[in-house]
C-alpha cells in the first residue's frame, strides 16, 4: 500500500465517493448557478452554487427550462465556473436536441471573460450519433467513436490518450444514445489523470495533461443542447 501513487489513491477514493453522491440524491439546480458539493462519507452536506460567467456567447446563448440549462448554439463559444479546479468528480446529464449536433464540456480550462475562441484545456466531446453520417469524407465515414466522450487538448494542452487517435483519446465502445436522450457523463479527474464514465461505464481516459487546474467550461457549438444534475465533488 505504501507505494500506491497518489494520483491511484485518490481515483479509488474517487469511485467511493460517486457512490455517497449517488446515494444521497442531492438535487441539483440549474440557470446561472449550478451545485457544487462535498461530500463526508454517511453526513448530508447542503449544496453550494457555483455561479457561471460568461466568456465569449451571448447571454441569450443560455436559458433555464424548468431544471434544465438549454444552450442555442449560437454563438460558439464557452461559459466557466466562477472558481478553478484541480482533483475533483464532475457528474453531468446531456442531450442534442438536432441531428448532428456538437457540444462539450471543458475541464483544466484557462477561460477568461472576453476571450476569443476555444480556451485552453482538455474538452470531453459531446457529439450526436448522426455527427458520422453528416462528415463522410472522400466515402469514408468516420468512426462512432468519435461521437462518444472523446477527449483531447485544446489550445496547446498536451496528454497521453489512453485509447489514441493521433494527439486524441477515442473510447473503446459506443454507449451514447442520439438526439431526444439523456445522456450521463461522470468524469474522474486526478493529478493530470482523467477517466470517464458514459452512462455507467468507464470507457476512455487520459493521462500526463500539461494543464491539471482551472475551469469547467460549458460549450455552445452550433447546435441545441441541454444539461441537467451537474454536481462537482472536490478531491
Amino acid at each position: 500500500m505504501k507505494n500506491l501513487s497518489k494520483s491511484f489513491f485518490l481515483l479509488l477514493v474517487a469511485s467511493f465517493l460517486f457512490g455517497q453522491l449517488f446515494a444521497q440524491q442531492q438535487v441539483c439546480k440549474f440557470g446561472t448557478d449550478i451545485n457544487q458539493s462535498k461530500i463526508i462519507p454517511g453526513k448530508k452536506v447542503k449544496a453550494k452554487p457555483i455561479q457561471w460567467l460568461q466568456v465569449n456567447t451571448n447571454e441569450d446563448t443560455w436559458h433555464l427550462k424548468g431544471d434544465e440549462l438549454i444552450c442555442s448554439g449560437h454563438p460558439i463559444g464557452v461559459i466557466r465556473s466562477e472558481k478553478m479546479y484541480e482533483n475533483f468528480l464532475l457528474h453531468i446529464e446531456w442531450k442534442h436536441m438536432e441531428a448532428g449536433g456538437n457540444s462539450g464540456t471543458f475541464v483544466w480550462s484557462s477561460a477568461e471573460p472576453n476571450d476569443a475562441g476555444y480556451p485552453s484545456g482538455v474538452e470531453v466531446q459531446m457529439l450526436e450519433l448522426d455527427w458520422v453520417n453528416q462528415h463522410i469524407k472522400d466515402g469514408v465515414k468516420p468512426p462512432i467513436a468519435y461521437v462518444h466522450g472523446e477527449l483531447f487538448g485544446v489550445d496547446g494542452v498536451t496528454l497521453v490518450p489512453d485509447n489514441p487517435r493521433g494527439k486524441r483519446s477515442k473510447s473503446v465502445e459506443n454507449r451514447c444514445k442520439g438526439k431526444g436522450e439523456w445522456n450521463v457523463y461522470d468524469v474522474v479527474c486526478v493529478d493530470g489523470t482523467i477517466k470517464l464514465s458514459v452512462n455507467g461505464k468507464f470507457v476512455n481516459g487520459i493521462s500526463k495533461s500539461s494543464q491539471k487546474k482551472g475551469y469547467i467550461c460549458l460549450e455552445s457549438e452550433g447546435a441545441e443542447i441541454h444539461f441537467r444534475n451537474m454536481r462537482i465533488v472536490e478531491l
